[in-house]
């Protein structure tokens, strides 16, 4: 192994990963507390017995007691986390809440266009009509009436009362859904609910802390500062990358940062402390303040900004990393040890939370600094390093003794270069000046070559994660963030100046404020201008085990021999160049069984999506989800619940998509279906006037999408299954506003077994289907969420299906599916399933039989 990697060499390195591998052994493989101290206590004392005789066997063992001690803490900290006291209240009648906020409330615009307050609080008492009475973190939309103005928003520790309905936070029922449960649960959160914000009542004293309620005055004082410097225009990206407030950051712009790999600018990272806390050192180091008083100012304001940004991982990591380095300086230590200081923050951070390992901020922060630390200074320090030491004192002849021939050499030859440009300047100085012109155009040359290294090395390290949790390939990072990072180290302390010395006078506040509205807009331009290149836009579907492990081996090996020789450290990085171009470029497999007819209806929530799989392969997506009532809001069901399932399926493209009728609720997720999958076809019926139907209808062109418009009578082969559609009927006319009867009805079948896609038809089109001609069919999606409106005894008794599948949204306004309807299910003996309840439900037709299969199963 080469030495700087050895574990004498990096112990705590080597001690945070073997402390990660047992919280992951822990996780899957459950065992008592007890044991895992005890086997810890004889890795250690077999580990001091071969100190001296085995010094290898010896550093196994101990890091055997850190895998022992990962899996402990994972079983401690699991065995004194907090009970969740709020689960018995949850899906109830309605609670008193009376507690006080956690945070400062966040001003949204919520459905049909009127805005709503989101905010976090503390229950000091949650009771239930029987007098119970329980603790714990609810989060709350407080929604204003439809055409009025938002009023104040809510502060950190103000206390309020209220009375609403809890609910336990539910995780959309697919495979690749986001775990919205255990987000909420890492934020203190237990249950969430809503309520007018008028019946929010304001009480006296206040809740929290004084700490955190200067921490939060703080950072509205900030926000207020940004936004009176920069206006409703640049303001919310400037607070977004100062203090990561990306509260009022839209999706579009969010899109463009992620699809060009610079999204790191967007949000507060490690590379915002170390801009931060660098001005302040190199003041104080020219102020000549004792390095004592100099690490500890630096310290202090570091951690006075981590606290400033809410503290997120990225955050954390490089605090701890960059006390652990002045520290280190301080006392004289090697401080060019940045695995040893990142195993540090990782232990640190694990320490506090295990649960921590499984969150994808932590993975891509340690995965980037492994990419930095492990492999690319090992590399700089045998490329750019030896030149950028030569440009140092570069008129001296007799520093030219102490380098490498090649290095004196290069100094001769810019020697050289300087010379003649002299000619042309004028002036007694011209020497000297074009001496200095000729070292800073070779040292922005290595600068430049070293951010093209740590890019590229970036970008290799980070496709793994990328592909896995963001579904996309930032084939154009590089030279995005050759762009951008540049301008971000002058954008960050500059509007760090220009914030705090508008405390003073805003005329003050004026250069660095316009210097920063300068370097923001070349951010934005380069990142709308390559955003918007094809290539940016390459989404890519769940890696397999297979590619990550490769992944995982190739960069290791490139950490491995990142120091050894050059045939060695090339091979290293063509090894990890190959898995990161395999996980972005190749395609993956999708995941479905051959010779059977699959329909998917997939859990959106109060709407319809349905998955369904040709015998021979070929793909559909009948509707893509959406909310209801064309609400305003950056959470898209397609984007954010539709295409992540199809990814986990190892999807990449779509044959072809459906959109029965146009209501949001099944066709607001469509755009961005269409945008990540580019189907070939787009079938649709009753072209009713809707501008959001337009606006899919020209995206899909746009696209070279091919539009088929479907009409009663037609019929088709599609991938071995035959499709028969029984409605709307020929005649059917387009209406001023789209209606449930013009829903494009489907009937497909596959040997003697078939499935009919009902949409959302009512009765009036059910008596239409029903006399149309054959309609039975084994496999039946209710139509319109199971309302009353749809379901007739007349039609079930028509389509005598042995299997229904209800789409429809957990504890909806409606009161969706209707009790009539499942009695009417029950009575005609109907097997029937609810995404709501199941998630994901699944169905496979051979051709002679129908096989159900739920998620997990």
């Amino acid at each position: 192994m080469s030495r700087s990697l050895s574990a004498t060499r990096q112990p705590v390195f080597w001690a945070a990963l073997a402390f990660a591998a047992g919280i992951l052994l822990g996780t899957y493989a459950w065992r008592p507390p007890l044991l895992w101290i005890a086997a810890a206590a004889i890795f250690l004392g077999a580990g001091a017995y071969f100190l001296r005789q085995r010094f290898a066997v010896s550093v196994a063992l101990v890091l055997g007691a850190f895998v022992c001690a990962g899996a402990v803490s994972l079983e401690l900290h699991s065995a004194a986390a907090d009970p969740d006291e709020l689960a018995a209240f949850c899906d109830r009648g309605p609670v008193t809440v009376t507690g006080y906020l956690l945070r400062d409330g966040i001003l949204r615009e919520g459905a049909f266009g009127s805005p709503q307050q989101t905010i976090e609080v503390e229950a000091e008492s949650a009771v239930d009509e029987q007098g119970r009475r329980a603790r714990g973190g609810i989060r709350l939309s407080a929604y204003y009436p439809v055409g009025s103005q938002p009023g104040a928003i809510l502060h950190y520790g103000q206390r309020i009362r209220f009375r609403a309905p809890l609910r336990r936070p539910r995780n959309y029922g697919n495979p690749g859904a986001m775990d919205v449960r255990g987000y909420l649960r890492r934020r203190g959160i237990g249950a969430v609910g809503s309520a007018k914000i008028t019946e929010l009542e304001l009480l006296e004293g206040r809740g929290g802390s004084r700490a955190g309620a200067w921490i939060a005055a703080a950072r509205r004082s900030v926000i207020e500062r940004v936004n009176r410097l920069w206006g409703p225009r640049d303001g919310p990206l400037i607070a977004a990358m100062l203090i990561g407030e990306h509260s009022l950051i839209d999706r579009q712009t969010r899109q463009n940062f992620q699809s060009t790999g610079t999204f790191h600018i967007l949000v507060v990272s490690g590379m915002n402390v170390g801009l931060m806390a660098f001005p302040v050192f190199w003041l104080l180091r020219r102020l000549r303040v004792a390095d004592g008083a100099t690490t500890l100012v630096t310290m202090l304001a570091t951690g006075a900004y981590a606290l400033l940004t809410d503290m997120g991982s990225p955050v954390l990591r490089a605090a701890f990393m960059l006390w652990i380095y002045l520290l280190a300086r301080l006392f004289y230590r090697d401080s060019r040890a940045p695995m040893n200081a990142a195993g540090i923050a990782a232990l640190v951070l694990l320490l506090l939370d295990p649960r921590t390992l499984c969150d994808a901020s932590f993975q891509m922060t340690f995965i980037a600094v492994l990419a930095i630390a492990g492999i690319g200074l090992p590399l700089l320090e045998r490329t750019a390093e030896p030149y950028r030491r030569a440009l140092v004192f570069l008129d001296s002849t007799d520093y030219d003794l102490q380098l490498e021939p090649r290095m004196a050499q290069w100094r001769l030859d810019l020697r050289l270069v300087a010379g003649r440009l002299a000619r042309f300047i004028p002036g007694s100085r011209s020497e000297p000046a074009a001496l200095w012109m000729v070292g800073h155009a070779a040292g922005a040359v290595v600068a430049a070559f070293e951010l093209l290294l740590i890019s590229m090395l970036m970008q290799m390290g980070m496709s793994a994660p990328m592909a896995a949790y963001a579904h996309r390939a930032a084939l154009l990072a590089v030279p995005s963030n050759a762009l951008v990072v540049p301008l971000t180290a002058v954008l960050t302390p500059m509007a760090m100046l220009a914030v705090l010395l508008s405390y003073v006078s805003r005329i003050l506040a004026w250069l660095p404020a316009l210097l920063t509205t300068v370097a923001l807009n070349g951010i934005t331009g380069s990142v709308r201008l390559l955003g918007g290149a094809r290539a940016s836009a390459l989404r890519v579907a769940t890696p397999t085990t297979v590619a990550l492990l490769a992944f995982g081996a190739a960069f290791a090996l490139a950490m491995i021999v990142a120091r050894r020789r050059r045939a060695l450290a090339f091979a290293g990085l063509a090894a990890l160049f190959a898995a990161s171009a395999w996980i972005a470029l190749v395609p993956s497999t999708p995941q479905v069984r051959a010779g059977v007819l699959e329909f998917t209806a997939l859990d959106v929530g109060q709407g319809d999506s349905l998955l369904v799989v040709a015998p021979h392969g070929r793909t559909l997506l009948v509707d893509a989800g959406g909310l209801t009532g064309q609400p305003r809001s950056n959470f898209d069901l397609g984007e954010d619940v539709v295409s992540p399932y199809l990814w986990s399926r190892g999807m990449e493209r779509l044959d072809a998509v459906a959109i029965t009728h146009a209501h949001s609720d099944h066709m607001g997720g469509m755009r961005a279906v269409i945008d990540n999958f580019h189907p070939h076809e787009l079938w649709f019926s009753v072209r009713a006037l809707s501008p959001e139907l337009d606006a899919v209808l020209d995206e899909a062109r746009r696209q070279g999408v091919e539009l088929k418009e479907f009409r009663e009578g037609t019929r088709f082969e599609f991938g071995g299954a035959d499709v028969e559609v029984l409605a709307p009927p020929r005649d059917w006319p387009a209406a001023r506003r789209p209606q449930n009867n013009d829903t494009l009805v489907l009937k497909l079948s596959y040997g003697a077994t078939s499935a009919l896609l009902q949409g959302d038809a009512e009765k009036r089109m059910e008596r239409s289907i029903s006399a149309g001609g054959e309609t039975r069919a084994d496999l039946l999606k209710v139509g319109h969420h199971g309302s009353a409106t749809s379901s007739s005894e007349e039609f079930l008794s028509a389509v005598q299906p042995r299997y229904a599948v209800i789409s429809v949204g957990a504890h909806n306004p409606f009161q969706y599916p209707r009790h009539e309807v499942l009695e009417r299910l029950e009575k005609a003996k109907i097997a029937t399933f609810r995404t709501d309840i199941y998630g994901a439900v699944t169905f496979y037709l051979d051709g002679r039989s129908v096989e159900p299969r739920l998620p997990g199963r």
